[in-house]
């Protein structure tokens, strides 16, 4: 009924069902019908009208001075909204993990801000799964599919997960050269799982190690602080310790053998079409994370 609503004004305003017609790019039989729908659901007739002209009755002179302004406000409205989504400024609130922001993605963060500076981002870092569409975001990151139909995706990346440890630990600990001499180290986890499937990417052998813990949390980070104090082996994702690969501060062990991928989704509302700075930090994410994860 609102869209007959706002055909009426026009109709009005452009003073005839065939002028209306041309105006909003309808067939003149398609605005004669909806007017006629319109004026059988109020009851009441709006128009006067003849092969030359329109003109309002009572009941239609009252409807039009109370939806005029209503409409014109309606469509300045919607024509501003649709100017936002084709610029690259305004807010954009994003949902994230908060380890691999403070990590891996930092850089990403900060040269996106400063490279588009009049996009407001809105980064909220939470490891629980705050929900999209509830919070009103324009996208999340997450690790890992996403099985909720209401929900589409983009695939940014993936990263394996190794064996680390620092060279002082593996100083001082029993050689490790196989798997199976996982059992001799002190091993640090997490609570989200007690084996660590491996796979060899050489000879695609596979190896489950049961594990026994000598600490363990539900956090990875905590994972990372405590391997690089020297104190055991960790099971990490690469995007989760590429800065402390490649300082050294961390090394891989057994340098064969490699854990589940996991990978980096962006996701957003189904039936939503993205604005353009959403569109813009997908694919930024995307190159990010394609330059320094090559094989994801």
């Amino acid at each position: 009924m609102l869209d007959d609503i706002v055909l009426f004004v026009h109709i009005v305003q452009q003073g005839g069902l065939s002028q209306a017609g041309e105006y909003l790019s309808l067939p003149a039989a398609t605005v004669t019908r909806r007017l006629q729908r319109l004026e059988s659901r109020l009851g009441e007739k709006l128009l006067h009208r003849s092969a030359r002209q329109c003109t309002l009755t009572q009941q239609g002179q009252v409807y039009y001075q109370s939806y005029a302004n209503l409409v014109e406000q309606f469509e300045q409205t919607s024509h501003q909204l649709n100017q936002q989504k084709e610029q690259l400024s305004g807010k954009l609130k994003v949902l994230a993990p908060l380890n691999i922001c403070h990590g891996f993605l930092k850089p990403m963060w900060l040269s996106f801000c400063k490279q588009y500076p009049d996009i407001q981002l809105e980064l909220i870092l939470n490891n629980q799964l705050e929900d999209i569409i509830k919070s009103q975001a324009d996208l999340a990151l997450r690790i890992g599919p996403q099985v909720d139909s209401l929900l589409q995706q983009k695939k940014l990346g993936q990263a394996d997960s190794i064996l680390v440890a620092t060279p002082h630990y593996l100083a001082s600990a029993a050689a490790l050269t196989e798997p199976s001499d996982l059992k001799l180290h002190r091993l640090i986890g997490t609570t989200l799982r007690n084996k660590w499937p491996l796979s060899n990417v050489k000879t695609r052998a596979s190896y489950t190690h049961m594990c026994r813990f000598n600490s363990i949390y539900n956090d990875t980070s905590f994972v990372k602080y405590q391997v690089a104090d020297h104190q055991g082996v960790g099971l990490l994702p690469r995007f989760e310790i590429i800065n402390e690969l490649d300082t050294g501060e961390l090394v891989r062990v057994l340098p064969m053998w490699q854990s589940h991928s996991r990978e980096i989704y962006a996701i957003w509302p189904s039936g939503r079409l993205l604005s353009k700075k959403a569109l813009c930090l997908r694919d930024y994410m995307h190159a990010f994370i394609q330059e320094q994860l090559p094989h994801g």
